[in-house]
């Protein structure tokens, strides 16, 4: 859900102000472009945007560990909260004449919501899975692939195909937040983003809807 989101954000972000929204790894490029032109207040432009990817990163995981002294149980929900609250208003108010004025401010807070969003599962995932851009995914696919060839225990066959399968949900729900919010994007402009509210909504309560679900169906059991 969180990289059907990231999709979503993406697409909303090229859009509407021309930016890549979940990565920074194009804006250090064209950092160094503005700079090799002289093209200062651009370069100026792209730093920020590294450097609110940077913050949400930082930001996510100092309230990580600020609330798991408190109770850990609700602490990675707190960075979640935070990317709803942003997105949200982005999507509310970003439009019209706001997004033609503060374009560049609207990049960086997708950004910083990005970068809340790519540490939160990156701590919960202790590194494994990132949501927000696929370069690195795609290596450990890659890598992965051709372990198949050589690693043909049954264990061993499992577990791969098992990291394989969670690399490619991944990859293919980025993909479709891309398209599914490109297709959005011309009828509903910067609302497209609350169709990634709504997703994180239900990722925020997942644990309680799965809860009361079981619950459920043992009670229907039970009849």
């Amino acid at each position: 859900m969180l990289s059907f989101v990231a999709g979503i954000v993406n697409i909303t972000g090229v859009l509407s102000v021309k930016v890549l929204s979940t990565n920074v790894t194009g804006h250090f490029a064209f950092f160094s472009e503005d700079i090799s032109n002289k093209h200062y207040q651009a370069a100026f432009f792209y730093l920020f945007f590294i450097l609110s990817f940077f913050a949400g990163a930082f930001v996510s995981n100092f309230l990580i560990e600020i609330m798991s002294r408190k109770n850990t149980q609700i602490a990675f929900a707190f960075p979640m909260a935070v990317e709803i609250i942003i997105l949200t208003g982005v999507a509310l108010l970003g439009s019209g004449d706001i997004l033609q004025t503060y374009g560049q401010l609207i990049a960086c807070c997708l950004l910083f919501a990005m970068g809340l969003q790519n540490a939160l599962v990156t701590k919960v995932s202790q590194s494994v899975v990132r949501t927000t851009h696929l370069t690195g995914l795609f290596t450990d696919l890659g890598i992965e692939v051709s372990q198949l060839f050589f690693y043909r225990k049954t264990q061993q066959f499992r577990m791969l195909s098992k990291s394989i399968h969670l690399k490619l949900s991944i990859i293919g729900c980025f993909f479709w937040g891309c398209v599914i919010g490109g297709l959005l994007y011309s009828s509903f402009k910067m609302e497209t983003l609350l169709v990634a509210v709504a997703f994180l909504l239900i990722a925020f309560f997942y644990d309680n809807i799965l809860f009361h679900y079981h619950h459920l169906k043992r009670k229907v059991k039970t009849w």
